[in-house]
């Protein structure tokens, strides 16, 4: 169980953090960049638990269904985004929300699913 805490941590720091680096190198723009965005931390996610997988204790390996559903998750998470829906939701309980981590966080979630 900790394993997977720690796991979770690194995928959200590492694609938050790597996910911008790797899309300057990507000359998109508006809504596609969203997408493009939103698939990279899908392949982030899945690679950081590839290799968290060979370090952490009691994390399995990650197959090419989990990369799939991290993908998926983090598209679905773009078309929210696209659709301005973190920002209804932030009008709407007075909470702020960074668009860009709903993506990550359904990457996260399609990470998780498919273990």
């Amino acid at each position: 169980m900790l394993g997977r805490i720690i796991l979770i941590a690194l995928q959200i720091v590492v694609a938050w953090f790597a996910a911008p680096q790797i899309l300057r190198y990507i000359p998109v723009s508006g809504d596609v960049a969203v997408m493009v965005q939103s698939i990279a931390f899908g392949v982030l996610v899945w690679v950081v638990g590839l290799v968290g997988s060979q370090a952490l204790k009691d994390v399995s390996q990650p197959s090419s269904t989990t990369l799939a559903w991290s993908m998926i998750g983090g598209a679905i998470g773009g078309a929210l985004v696209i659709a301005k829906v973190p920002g209804m939701i932030s009008t709407a309980t007075n909470v702020s929300i960074v668009p860009m981590f709903v993506p990550l966080a359904l990457a996260i979630v399609g990470y998780a699913i498919r273990r």
